[in-house]
């Protein structure tokens, strides 16, 4: 069953990587797969969640606060605890002098991490779900966006499409699992911050009232 399993893997692989590889998508995904590394999309991010802060009300404040711990407890538990547990080589590594697979076209740095779950995924899922669950009428843009993000990880040729399912998958239970125990707080010991779409002034930047 396994191989029969990664025989699919790759072959997922290098229909992406390869079969519909053309010049205008060798320029654009490494562009995406690194959309985070450049200044101008750093400043950006960051005057989004200032003005969550500023004024979202509580529902973009809610969303500013938990997007930081999300995000640390999805990159951490990925980088840290399952990569080095599964310690999957990526398909550009070589190892014992080897490549893993032959024929990867490599588009950006392979990189020295390890394969399964590609961080990307697990951050960009969690985000996807943690802002599709207090602005839900965009849930369609930001797991769109998530999902271009993670194919751009196999395009470049860093990771198999395991790694990001896998990686989707625990990107959305780790924020699934903060909101819910948020939730639970909430309603026990602040019942102050409940969010009600229908009073929370804040909403109405982001969402239809």
């Amino acid at each position: 069953m396994m191989p029969f399993l990664y025989s699919i893997d790759t072959a997922i692989f290098f229909f992406f990587n390869r079969t519909i590889s053309n010049p205008v998508t060798d320029l654009l995904w490494p562009l995406i797969t690194d959309y985070s590394s450049f200044l101008a999309v750093r400043v950006v991010l960051l005057v989004v969640w200032l003005f969550l802060i500023i004024r979202g009300g509580k529902r973009g404040r809610t969303a500013a606060l938990l997007c930081v711990l999300i995000l640390v407890a999805s990159d951490q538990l990925s980088s840290f605890v399952i990569k080095p547990l599964v310690s999957r080589p990526r398909p550009c590594h070589e190892v014992g002098g080897m490549p893993v697979l032959e024929g990867v076209r490599l588009l950006v740095n392979c990189g020295s991490g390890k394969s399964f779950p590609s961080s990307h995924a697990v951050n960009n899922f969690a985000m996807a779900t943690l802002f599709a669950f207090y602005y839900r009428r965009w849930s369609w843009a930001f797991f769109t966006w998530a999902m271009i993000v993670g194919l751009s990880r196999v395009a470049v040729g860093v990771h198999y499409p395991s790694d990001i399912a896998g990686g989707a998958i625990i990107g959305i239970l780790v924020a699934a699992a903060v909101i819910a125990l948020w939730t639970i707080l909430q309603r026990r010991y602040f019942p102050r911050l409940a969010i009600l779409p229908e009073t929370d002034p804040g909403s109405g930047y982001l969402e239809a009232r």
